[in-house]
């Protein structure tokens, strides 16, 4: 979707606007995308609903010395739901707000049932769900800070099916609860200018559960098993104009994936070495920090009507040495646009629909020479929003 297994876009809004929605995020959607600008909300209850619909057409892999290995991934479709809160101004204590968000950070899903790409990627699977609660505060009518801990679930699925090519396979399932925390400052000093940054931890996804590995058919491993990968820090810096009825965002937002160093499945007992070899030897991936730069438009058609478009470009982490099924990855254009429509004084609608389209990448190592292409996303996302 967005680089590695990140997930930037969490709302109707932050999806028409292609993630460009950090200084210019108000009402119950601050809580996640900024709880700084929870102090600068207007003083009532805000609560809002969405759900997100992801589709990930085909990524067609071609080999370039020998067409048995070409391979075309599943088509894969997903709903996302997500939940927003911000307060009021507590009572006596003015300057303190706070707020709740159930997100969905990030996620991977891969599936191959070509014969080739499913020895290395049959499935894999990552789900995560976050609840973080936030805290701020406004320091003067111009700056607040604030701050929050995030738990995160998160759930493993790993598939790999030798097939012919080798007489071994693997299932595996983990989950897992971790904690973080996030901080965020906003400063606004005036009505039309926002410049916001925020801050995600990184968290340590310790996946602890059950594996099973085959060989030639026959079960020869069913017990612990654990693997480690990271959802990692983002750092975001955003600057916002109001200019008449038109709002322009510019973000930029730095993902440390140098946390992501090496794969490594680790089981509780030994596996006989022929499991060994395909199942049990760390994999270096040394990924690295990858930036994304964006925009997004805002304009209000009247009081109640507003149009949103936005434009994105998303490094990925991933050098070629270490490519493999599970993740092609490559750099990405995000394209975006919505609406959001008011109906009464205290209730609104949402839409926003956002195209990942990924450059096409050539990758030549110990398992891959060939070019991946077509891997893109299509995201639409549809809010409700109340205020009381």
């Amino acid at each position: 979707l967005a680089s590695g297994w990140r997930l930037p876009e969490q709302s109707a809004t932050s999806v028409a606007l292609s993630g460009a929605y950090v200084a210019n995020a108000y009402g119950a959607e601050a809580s996640y995308f900024n709880p700084a600008n929870m102090s600068f909300n207007e003083n009532k209850k805000e609560l809002e609903f969405s759900l997100m619909a992801i589709n990930l057409p085909s990524i067609n892999y071609k080999d370039n010395a020998i067409p048995f290995k070409n391979s075309n991934s599943e088509v894969e479709n997903f709903f996302v739901p997500t939940v927003f809160f911000t307060s009021e101004a507590m009572e006596n204590m003015g300057n303190i707000r706070y707020g709740f968000s159930m997100s969905v950070p990030g996620g991977l899903s891969k599936k191959w049932e070509d014969t080739y790409a499913k020895l290395y990627a049959q499935e894999f699977t990552l789900e995560i769900i976050e609840l973080n609660p936030v805290i701020s505060y406004m320091i003067s009518p111009e700056l607040s800070i604030a701050g929050g801990l995030r738990a995160i679930y998160s759930k493993g699925i790993v598939k790999n099916d030798g097939s012919t090519l080798k007489p071994v396979s693997r299932t595996m399932e983990g989950n897992t609860i971790e904690y973080g925390y996030n901080v965020a400052l906003a400063y606004k000093p005036n009505k039309t200018n926002n410049l916001s940054f925020t801050y995600r931890s990184n968290i340590d996804l310790k996946e602890k559960g059950n594996a099973k590995l085959y060989l030639s058919g026959t079960k020869v491993y069913d017990g612990g098993a654990n693997v480690n990968v990271p959802l990692p820090a983002v750092l975001s810096l955003a600057y916002s104009i109001q200019l008449d009825k038109t709002n322009i965002e510019i973000e930029y937002d730095r993902t440390y994936w140098s946390a992501y160093e090496k794969l490594d499945f680790e089981y509780n007992s030994p596996v006989i070495l022929v499991i060994r070899d395909a199942y049990d030897a760390p994999k270096n991936v040394n990924w690295k920090d990858t930036n994304a730069f964006r925009i997004g438009i805002t304009q209000s058609i009247n009081s109640d009507l507003d149009i949103m478009i936005g434009y994105a470009i998303d490094e990925n982490p991933a050098p070629e040495q270490h490519i493999g099924f599970e993740l092609p990855d490559s750099d990405a254009s995000l394209y975006s646009i919505g609406a959001n429509y008011k109906f009464s004084d205290s209730k609104s609608l949402g839409i926003g629909y956002l195209f990942d389209m990924k450059d096409s990448r050539k990758v030549k190592n110990n398992d891959i020479d060939g070019e991946f292409t077509n891997a893109k996303a299509h995201l639409i996302s549809f809010a409700y929003r109340m205020a009381f």
